[in-house]
């Protein structure tokens, strides 16, 4: 599969030294899922499916704030990665706004809205047995 054939809606790089792009780090949003490719030689890619995502923040360090970046934290029901960090990317509000409109139009084509709240055993996370 090419590049171009993923749909992709959003894309960047982590950036480093005064806010360039000169990592081996990419990003890639699509309407389902962020892609994290990391690596030259040896890639490893880890994808997280949107609608898994239950919460995320923004962290604005000094230094990435002074080159206009910032990182996006993302809490999710990810088995292999229940947090992960969009570091250094540019235009953080705009993504993490993207991120949030893809979120609620999957969770809302597939209807998975009331699962939010309750565990796998299909009971309230407030019960007591």
């Amino acid at each position: 599969m090419k590049k171009n054939d993923i749909p992709y809606v959003w894309t960047d790089k982590k950036r480093t030294v005064f806010g360039l792009p000169l990592s081996f780090t990419r990003y890639f949003l699509t309407e389902t899922k962020l892609i994290t490719r990391k690596g030259f030689f040896n890639i490893e890619e880890d994808e997280l499916e949107i609608y898994k995502i239950d919460d995320k923040k923004l962290n604005f360090p000094f230094w990435q704030r002074v080159f206009s970046c910032g990182t996006i934290i993302i809490y999710s029901r990810d088995r292999d990665t229940p947090v992960k960090e969009v570091k250094s990317v540019k235009n953080v509000r705009k993504v993490s706004d993207m991120i949030d409109q893809y979120l609620n139009d999957v969770r809302d084509k597939y209807g998975i809205r009331g699962r939010d709240l309750i565990n796998c055993d299909g009971h309230d996370d407030d019960d007591n047995y």
